[in-house]
């Protein structure tokens, strides 16, 4: 296996250094199976270029042919690795060969910490050397390649333990999938630590909550606007749409109108509730992610008044946060990722809470491996859907599309007009506000969420 299937070599945010957007990435398809590994490199900038191929700027074909040719050895000597100037002659210095230095620490020969003596680099297993690698990746490359590589070096490397070190949740570039990794650790994690990890949590859901509130609100409130109807609408309250649907038959052909005899409006949401939302997550280890934005959600519908909005987690047993929800970190420490999971008994507590089942939408998020009684599961679907409950199933609630999943369960909920799907952060809102009004929900095609 060559170096380029198991090295990263992501666009630096400086230019002369950079090594460009063509070259494979570590977590992707190309950087683990070695595709794309001989295309060409770009230009030196390491941004795309839009010139047509074949075409060369005035700049370009003025560099001498030396230069272009030694800049491309030391693009392919980033790219595959090695010591020294092994494999392209091309011997790094400076920031290059850091650059190379923080590649081959994660994605050189010793991949496993404390191997590899023959590599210059390694980050071994303690925890200063790591926060000082990720202080160089963190100079190196733009944040979105930091986040790849970190998650990388969790996986490859068993970095886990090492986030229990204060020195290195301060060095971390945070995401969701570095709270799932905290979250995972929380009940191992020392009290000297858990107020930087908090920290750390808090900085990635507030900025969830930048991205996501204003647009949730706004659409969950159109929609229950919209489910308030009144036949008796002031004229900008009116719904043409579905006032001229309702009186089609009153249409006069010699005036070629529609006489309204009824007008549908939309109503005005008064501070009262008007729906209750059960939010009901799987904290399985697989579900993290989902977790992490199903908390920020959560505590988004709890701050509309409108909305009765409780959420509950479980594994084998079942808590409920709801009292937790005006701050989502608290509720994301409340968890336990990890353990079993008992479907039904969740959906049993859900259940006992309903008091409006006409108005009330419960939404399963798991990847449906039941540990319970599957038929007592399914039979309390049917039983929550036959009294007026919108139901909903998402297999996941994050950007990483459909899961690993159980096909025989998500079969047998589409089968009672409960389809289960993946749904992402930004098509959410969508879904709770088609659930609210009792309408199709807008489900993606599974087959694009591979």
């Amino acid at each position: 296996m060559t170096r380029a299937t198991k090295r990263a070599a992501p666009a630096a945010p400086d230019g002369p250094t950079a090594v460009p957007d063509g070259v494979p990435r570590a977590g992707s398809a190309a950087a683990r199976t070695g595709e794309n590994a001989g295309e060409p490199i770009g230009d030196r900038t390491g941004e795309r270029t839009e010139e047509p191929a074949g075409e060369r700027s005035e700049e370009q074909a003025e560099e001498p042919a030396g230069e272009r040719a030694d800049e491309r050895l030391r693009r392919w000597r980033l790219v595959l690795g090695g010591d020294t100037a092994d494999g392209t002659g091309h011997t790094l210095s400076g920031r290059d060969a850091a650059m190379d230095g923080a590649l081959a620490a994660l994605y050189g020969k010793g991949d496993k910490p404390g191997r590899g003596r023959d590599r210059s680099a390694g980050l071994g297993a303690s925890a200063p050397s790591v926060a000082r690698w990720l202080g160089d990746i963190r100079t190196y490359f733009p944040s979105s390649v930091v986040q790849v590589m970190q998650r990388d070096a969790i996986d490859r490397l068993g970095l886990s333990t090492l986030l229990l070190e204060p020195e290195m949740l301060q060095a971390v570039e945070a995401d969701v999938h570095l709270v799932g990794t905290l979250l995972s650790l929380n009940k191992a994690m020392p009290e000297t630590t858990k107020e930087t990890a908090r920290a750390v949590v808090r900085k990635v859901v507030d900025d969830l909550e930048k991205r996501l509130a204003t647009r949730t609100r706004a659409t969950l409130t159109g929609a229950l606007d919209r489910s308030a109807r009144t036949s008796r609408p002031r004229h900008h309250d009116i719904d043409w749409n579905r006032t001229i649907a309702a009186n089609l038959k009153h249409y006069l052909p010699e005036y070629r109108t529609i006489v309204p005899e009824r007008l549908i409006g939309y109503g005005r949401a008064s501070q009262a509730v008007k729906k209750e939302v059960v939010l009901c997550i799987d904290q399985s280890g697989s579900m993290a992610a989902s977790v992490v934005y199903a908390s920020v959600f959560g505590a988004v519908l709890a701050s509309m008044r409108s909305i009765a909005t409780r959420l509950v987690v479980f594994d084998t047993a079942v808590v409920d946060l709801t009292d937790q929800l005006d701050d989502p970190v608290d509720v994301l420490f409340g968890t336990q990722l990890g353990g079993g999971t008992d479907i039904n008994r969740a959906l049993a507590y859900c259940q006992s809470q309903i008091t409006r089942p006409a108005e009330s939408v419960v939404v399963l998020i798991s990847d449906l491996y039941e540990g319970g009684i599957r038929n007592e599961m399914l039979k309390r679907v049917a039983a929550m859907k036959a009294s007026g409950v919108q139901f909903v199933t998402l297999l996941a609630l994050s950007d990483e599309g459909a899961p690993a999943y159980d096909r025989e369960h998500a079969a047998a909920l589409a089968a009672l007009d409960a389809p289960a799907f993946a749904c992402t952060p930004d098509l959410f809102p969508e879904v709770m506000a088609a659930a609210l009004e009792k309408r199709p929900l807008p489900i993606p095609d599974m087959s694009t969420q591979r």
